[in-house]
């Protein structure tokens, strides 16, 4: 667990927060560009334009990325009345924080096979891999289809009209469904995320 690494090596502990809260400002930043993009003065007018990470971290989100390696950030309110594309709208904004997770992977992926000659030691390349692996776990987690994480959204968008009771169980039941997951499924998140990151590794320096 990363929290281990505060009493084995706290400065690669400050790399991994350095990680962390870059990972979560970029990915809650581009939930809130988007829905300004698309009309929705919301987010601005409550400060998550921004890239101040103190905006967008989640206590409790932030706590479990360091206990167990998954986690999330403060979620960006916006009216989706506002958004000038009612029927993709919400589904956009939604998918724009794990689509800065896979640019994140793929940029400081690229950069880790660009610094691959300082050797898997050296503080900087150790950084820009723990970017790679902190986004990599934030997009698999928030596309999980329950709310608040962002693939409900999307799932929402897709979902016919006759499928809107899926829609309102898992709007009044997707906390505790989360929370399960939180409690039970770590492995399964484990295992997948171990089976991607490979992928992943295998494409950066093959």
């Amino acid at each position: 667990m990363i929290l281990n690494l505060l009493f084995q090596d706290p400065i690669l502990f400050l790399i991994w927060m350095v990680a962390i809260v870059m990972a979560i400002t970029i990915h809650e930043f581009s939930h809130a560009a988007a829905a300004t993009t698309l009309g929705d003065p919301t987010p601005s007018s409550l400060g998550r334009l921004s890239f101040n990470p103190m905006a967008h971290i989640d206590p409790f989100g932030f706590i479990l990325l360091i206990l167990v390696g998954f986690g999330w950030g403060r979620p960006v309110p916006f009216n989706p009345y506002n958004l000038r594309n009612q029927r993709w709208g919400a589904a956009i904004v939604g998918f724009a924080g794990p689509l800065a997770n896979i640019a994140m992977v793929i940029l400081f992926g690229v950069l880790a096979r660009a610094f691959m000659g300082l050797g898997v030691e050296n503080r900087l390349f150790i950084l820009l891999i723990s970017v790679v692996q902190i986004n990599l776990a934030l997009l698999i987690f928030n596309l999980i289809p329950i709310p608040p994480l962002d693939g409900s959204k999307v799932l929402f968008a897709l979902l016919p009209e006759s499928g809107q009771g899926i829609r309102h169980f898992l709007e009044r039941y997707g906390l505790y469904l989360l929370l399960a997951l939180v409690i039970f499924g770590t492995s399964i998140f484990g295992k997948l995320f171990s089976i991607m990151y490979d992928a992943v590794l295998h494409i950066i320096f093959a």
